[in-house]
């Protein structure tokens, strides 16, 4: 059995904002994490190479001492140059084959899916880890151009024996419908990042419902 199916792929999955400040970012990013958080994904859109490298090592560094994989949005090379945990994948950057290829059989490779199941499908006969589903609610981050079905979660999980993850606009009252659909995971970020309450709370809130 390979790493990557090794790790328990369940509760709340905090993906990183847009932020610069790298203390910040560590910071909040450490709270969630004794809030509960059980996977982080480093997502940084306009960073550039070097900051991609110094956020993305302080991450890594704050999940190994808490044991948590550690997943990099995109950036294959920089997956593989601080050997993290994993890698996630968008519908238009490369394939899931092409990317399990690069990393290997032991990294987690979680694939966005969109509202739809064939992606899921797709992305399960190449080798992913998990998919993800979204965006189900208006989003303060992700610009999405539909709302996906929220019975997406059920169908995946009746057919496709991966791990589901959902996100977009996520709050930890709007997600317990797919929840109880059978989702494995709930990825936050502005609810979590730019939580009201301190992001350990926050993160408690959604690691409760697991």
């Amino acid at each position: 059995m390979s790493e990557a199916k090794q790790w328990s792929l369940r509760g709340l999955y905090i993906v990183t904002p847009d932020w610069d400040d790298t203390d910040k970012l560590v910071s909040v990013t450490e709270q969630a994490i004794k809030g509960g958080a059980t996977l982080v994904q480093y997502r940084h859109k306009t960073a550039n190479a070097a900051l991609r490298k110094e956020q993305a090592s302080a991450l890594l560094q704050v999940c190994r001492r808490y044991s948590i994989p550690f997943i990099i949005n995109d950036y294959v090379d920089l997956c593989i140059e601080l050997d993290a945990e994993g890698i996630h994948v968008g519908g238009t950057d490369a394939s899931v084959a092409e990317v399990r290829a690069q990393v290997g059989k032991d990294k987690i490779v979680g694939a966005s899916c969109y509202g739809t199941l064939q992606l899921a499908r797709d992305a399960y006969a190449a080798g992913a880890t998990y998919v993800a589903f979204g965006g189900f609610y208006p989003s303060r981050v992700k610009k999405y151009e539909f709302k996906t079905a929220l019975e997406i979660v059920a169908a995946s999980k009746k057919e496709i024996p991966l791990p589901v993850i959902v996100i977009g606009g996520m709050t930890q009252e709007n997600c317990l419908p797919l929840i109880a659909q059978g989702t494995d995971m709930v990825a936050a970020i502005s609810s979590v990042y730019m939580a009201e309450q301190d992001a350990q709370s926050a993160a408690r809130r959604f690691a409760d419902l697991f």
